[in-house]
C-alpha cells in the first residue's frame, strides 16, 4: 500500500502535506456544531484543508515575504459560511486565496461554489483544488492539484446554474503552486454583478424559510442567487442564518432589533481559542490598540484565568456611535465549575466609560450583581462567580435607552 512519502516521490510538482490524528480530531470536533451530516461533512473537510494549508504558507512566506497570513473572513466567521457553503479562504497581505477540498480520488474537474466568485466581498484572486485523503488509520494527507485565477475562472469556467458553481477542467489549471506567488502583484479579478438590495421583509423571509433546517442546501432553494448572495454576504443576517439552523436562536422579533437573535454563546469552546462570530481573542484587540487594558487588569487576568475573550458593543447615537468592549475571562474550578469574570472597557483612545453605563448579571430572569460606571471609570467589573456546567447565564449592559444581552452557556 502507498504512503505519503510514496506518493511524493512518484509526483514531484505537487506539493504534499501530512495531517496528523490530533489535527483531524481537532477539526472533527469543530465540525460538529452543524445542522445535518453533510455540513458537517463539509465543515470537516473544509477545516482540515484550511489550518494545513494555512500553517503551511505561513511557515514558508515567513522565510520568502513580509506578508501575514489569516483565515477570511475571520475564523469565528468561517464556522457560519461552512452551516451553507464549503471551501475555506486565506487573506495574504492584499491576495485573496480561496481552497476547494475534495476527497475525489481523480480529480478532473475543479468546482467552485458561486459564491467565492460572484459575491463581490468574497471573491478572490486564485482558486486552489485540493485532494483530501483521510482514510488512512495513520497516513492522511492531502495535495494540492493547481490552481487558476478569478478572471480564467469567469472567463473560461462554466457556471452551472443547478449547482451554482463554476467549474474548470484541470488540464487548464498551473500545476505548482509556488507559481502562484510570482503573479502576486498583477490583477486577476475581474467585475461581478453588484448585489441586490434587499428589504426588512424580504429578510425577515428568507431568514423564516432558509433558516428551517430542514431545508437542507439552502443555497439551492427555488430564489434567485442575486438574493441568496445579498443575505448571505451579510455578516449579521448570515449568523442570524445559522443560528436559527442550529435553534439557537430566541426572541425573534424585526430585523432591525437590538435583540432580534441571541445566540448561545459556547464558553466551554473558549478553552480551544474558538470563539463565536463577533467574539474575539482578547490579544487581538489589544495589537490593534482597541483595548488597553490597565496594568490591574492584566495583572488579575493572568492568575489562573485560561482564556480571554472580548466583544466590541456598539452604543449607538447613546455616546455617538462610538464602542465599548465587554471583556470575559474564563478559568476551570473545582467541581466541574467555570469562573468567571466580566468587565467593560472604552475603546481606542478613550480613557474612561461613558458616566452611568450599567453592567448586570442575569440568571433565569433575575439580576443577581449590577455595576454602574461613574466619572472617570476607565472600566468597571462584576465581582467574580461560578457556574455550573450546562448551566446558561446572561451579561446585560444598558446605557439610556440602549440595551443589550448576551446570553451564555458552560
Amino acid at each position: 500500500m502507498l504512503r505519503l512519502p510514496d506518493f511524493m516521490s512518484i509526483d514531484t510538482t505537487k506539493l504534499w502535506l501530512n495531517i496528523s490524528p490530533a489535527e483531524q480530531e481537532k477539526a472533527y470536533r469543530h465540525a460538529q456544531c452543524y445542522s445535518n451530516p453533510t455540513a458537517c461533512y463539509n465543515a470537516y473537510l473544509s477545516s482540515v484543508c484550511l489550518y494545513q494549508f494555512l500553517n503551511w504558507l505561513q511557515d514558508w512566506s515567513r522565510e520568502e515575504y513580509n506578508s501575514s497570513a489569516s483565515v477570511f473572513p475571520s475564523e469565528q466567521d468561517i464556522t457560519h459560511i461552512w452551516e451553507v457553503v464549503s471551501g475555506a479562504a486565506i487573506q495574504f497581505g492584499n491576495t485573496r486565496i480561496v481552497l476547494i477540498p475534495t476527497e475525489t480520488l481523480d480529480l478532473d474537474v475543479l468546482c467552485v461554489p458561486q459564491e467565492w466568485v460572484d459575491i463581490e466581498s468574497w471573491k478572490a484572486d486564485y482558486y486552489v483544488a485540493i485532494q483530501v485523503n483521510l482514510d488512512g488509520d495513520d497516513d492522511c494527507w492531502m495535495r494540492v492539484c493547481g490552481f487558476t485565477t478569478h478572471r480564467q475562472l469567469k472567463n473560461q469556467g462554466i457556471c452551472n446554474e443547478d449547482s451554482r458553481t463554476y467549474c474548470l477542467p484541470r488540464e487548464a489549471l498551473a500545476d505548482n503552486i509556488i507559481s502562484l506567488f510570482a503573479t502576486l502583484e498583477l490583477n486577476l479579478q475581474v467585475e461581478v454583478p453588484s448585489l441586490v438590495s434587499l428589504s426588512e421583509a424580504e429578510v425577515t423571509d428568507l431568514l423564516h424559510i432558509l433558516g428551517d433546517a430542514s431545508v437542507y442546501t439552502p443555497r439551492l432553494f427555488d430564489i434567485p442567487f442575486t438574493k441568496w448572495a445579498a443575505l448571505i454576504s451579510n455578516e449579521q443576517w448570515r449568523q442570524q442564518l445559522y443560528n436559527r439552523r442550529l435553534g439557537i436562536v430566541k426572541n425573534v422579533a424585526s430585523v432591525s432589533s437590538v435583540n432580534e437573535s441571541r445566540a448561545l454563546v459556547n464558553l466551554n469552546q473558549w478553552f480551544e481559542k474558538f470563539f463565536e462570530a463577533g467574539w474575539q481573542s482578547v490579544d487581538v484587540l489589544v495589537n490593534t490598540h482597541l483595548l488597553n487594558l490597565p496594568l490591574e487588569c492584566r495583572n488579575s487576568h493572568s492568575k489562573g484565568l485560561a482564556q480571554k475573550g472580548a466583544k466590541l458593543i456598539d452604543l449607538g447615537m447613546q455616546i455617538d456611535g462610538k464602542s465599548v468592549v465587554l471583556l470575559l475571562a474564563i478559568s476551570t474550578e473545582a467541581e466541574g465549575k467555570t469562573g468567571v469574570v466580566a468587565q467593560v472597557h472604552p475603546t481606542g483612545n478613550d480613557s474612561y466609560l461613558p458616566l452611568n453605563l450599567k453592567l448586570s448579571l442575569i440568571e433565569s430572569g433575575n439580576v443577581l450583581q449590577e455595576v454602574q460606571s461613574r466619572r472617570r471609570d476607565c472600566y468597571i467589573q462584576l465581582n467574580r462567580f461560578k457556574v455550573q456546567r450546562g448551566a446558561n447565564f446572561s451579561i446585560r449592559l444598558v446605557l439610556g435607552e440602549f440595551s443589550i444581552t448576551e446570553d451564555f452557556v458552560i
